[in-house]
């Protein structure tokens, strides 16, 4: 398919357009402190901005029975937010950056103070949007001008994915640091990606040194990912020099001024940590550990369920809430809309897989430079993962918005599998693979006497589907991705009016 640069410019800016319409949307009708943590984190703001000084975490900011039963009452007006501090511990970066906006919307109502601090969230959104173009397009470069039309491409279906996904838009509609760590990250990968390719220069050392000190700045769940794209990227550079030793020493100076640079950046923060909660705790975990009494521990949920069971819900819980569960995670949706999205998934896994297959059997040759860089990004996808799995070890947080960080590397296996999926062999084998999966489901619910016959439909639905895609004109394969972009466009404004208005508004519980 081709693109001009001024169609490919048009649509970007459309596909943001769209992202900070349907921002607005989640951003005015999800009621008040309906997003996880949002209380917390505006507490932090608040501090900052008529206290004039960072909050410190303490005993008592995590009151387990009183915050269950504001959630329960859906944040009455009767019912202050002002004992919600948990979030005391975290980097300051995202509050400092907000503390403006809510010092200049000081004179106006709460509702209006939240609405423009969401407002702000979703700013730092669009802005990842743009970041995660780049970083697509600086993934698939390869210098051919053939090879530039097709990354522009699986840029905007990658971006147009992101842009659209219901739960990632709901979270960058909401007053929390989450927005701005996924901006860091992506910051890090681009300039990663340029480090990779262009090779190790001072210049270029002090870049990564300052994203470096942002992300310690941001988040701490950011951290591991962003050391492993400090790490990679060096690792993965080729220095414009000759022989081992010169070589080994460019990398190593590099590196020594990257964290030297953000070392300074963030250290005044974890030296002040350090002699407010003592004991070295310069990331306040062992103060947040001890804080949050009552949060459910996995090994006690563990205990309770059986390993079985266990990973059984946590794999459920994480894929609902990586597309949409609302609220503190208590607004589920209609059943048959997960099944959609895991059908939908099972697609793309399958489009990604057969990619993959002809890359291992030499079908597709990487250049050296893509090699490297898609090597750099599952790197910090399963960084991200790992971060997430290390925090489920501890607390129960089946919450898949903690896998958004990756969604730089993500985006980019649908966009790539997307474009798999508009093969006709591809869509055949996908279309007989959903056809088996229907015969099967109809076998054992014959067996269990109780058919899921909306599985069954989904299954046959695709099928068919993909089948007519395989029979396309060339020229008309935009359509399906089209088609798609537009159902979960739709979707989101169905999810805020039909789910999270009734669920979370405080007029629908009753008296």
């Amino acid at each position: 398919m081709n693109i001009s640069r001024r169609a490919a410019r048009s649509l970007l800016a459309l596909v943001m357009v769209v992202y900070v319409m349907l921002g607005v949307l989640y951003a005015v009708n999800t009621p008040r402190w309906q997003a996880p943590d949002e209380p917390a984190h505006f507490n932090y703001i608040a501090n900052l901005a008529t206290e004039r000084r960072f909050p410190i975490l303490q005993w008592g900011d995590y009151p387990h029975q009183y915050l269950e039963q504001i959630k329960a009452a859906r944040f009455p007006p009767t019912m202050p937010i002002t004992p919600l501090r948990y979030e005391s511990h975290q980097p300051p970066l995202y509050y400092l950056l907000a503390t403006p906006i809510y010092l200049a919307t000081s004179e106006v109502s709460l509702d209006w103070q939240v609405l423009a601090l969401r407002l702000f969230s979703v700013a730092l959104g669009a802005a990842g949007l743009w970041v995660l173009q780049r970083v697509i397009l600086e993934a698939l470069a390869n210098g051919s001008t053939n090879g530039l039309e097709r990354a522009t491409v699986a840029s905007l279906v990658a971006t147009a994915f992101v842009a659209v996904l219901p739960m990632h838009v709901a979270m960058t509609a909401a007053i929390n640091n989450d927005v701005l760590g996924e901006l860091v990250l992506l910051c890090m990968l681009w300039h990663a990606l340029r480090v990779i390719r262009c090779g190790l220069s001072v210049r270029h050392s002090w870049v990564t040194g300052l994203l470096f000190g942002i992300a310690l700045l941001t988040k701490t769940t950011i951290y591991l990912t962003a050391v492993g794209i400090v790490g990679l990227s060096i690792w993965l550079a080729v220095p414009k020099c000759s022989g081992e030793r010169s070589t080994l020493r460019i990398r190593l100076g590099y590196l020594a001024r990257a964290l030297l640079i953000g070392l300074s950046l963030a250290g005044p923060w974890f030296v002040r940590n350090a002699a407010v909660y003592g004991d070295l705790d310069i990331l306040a975990w062992q103060r947040h550990d001890a804080v949050v009494l009552g949060q459910l521990r996995t090994q006690d949920l563990l205990a309770q369920l059986g390993v079985q069971q266990f990973v059984a819900d946590f794999a459920r819980t994480t894929f609902r809430s990586f597309w949409g569960q609302f609220g503190w995670m208590g607004v589920l949706v209609d059943e048959r809309v997960y099944l959609a999205l895991a059908v939908l998934s099972g697609v793309l896994a399958v489009g990604f897989a057969h990619l993959v297959f002809r890359v291992w059997h030499g079908e597709i040759r990487l250049a050296g430079y893509q090699k490297r860089a898609f090597g750099l990004l599952a790197a910090a996808a399963a960084l991200t993962a790992v971060t997430y799995l290390g925090y489920n070890t501890k607390f129960v947080q089946h919450q898949g918005r903690y896998l958004f960080p990756a969604l730089g590397p993500l985006a980019l296996a649908v966009s790539l599998s997307v474009r798999e999926l508009l093969k006709p062999q591809v869509d055949k084998l996908a279309a007989l693979l959903l056809l088996l999966a229907a015969a099967l489901a109809m076998v054992l619910g014959a067996m269990t006497g109780d058919p899921p016959g909306w599985t069954i439909f989904l299954f046959v639905a695709t099928a068919i589907g993909l089948t007519v895609t395989a029979w396309l004109p060339a020229r008309w394969r935009w359509l399906p991705p089209a088609g798609l972009y537009l159902a979960l466009l739709v979707l989101n404004p169905v999810l805020i009016h039909e789910y999270i208005v009734p669920a979370l508004s405080v007029a629908s519980v009753s008296p």
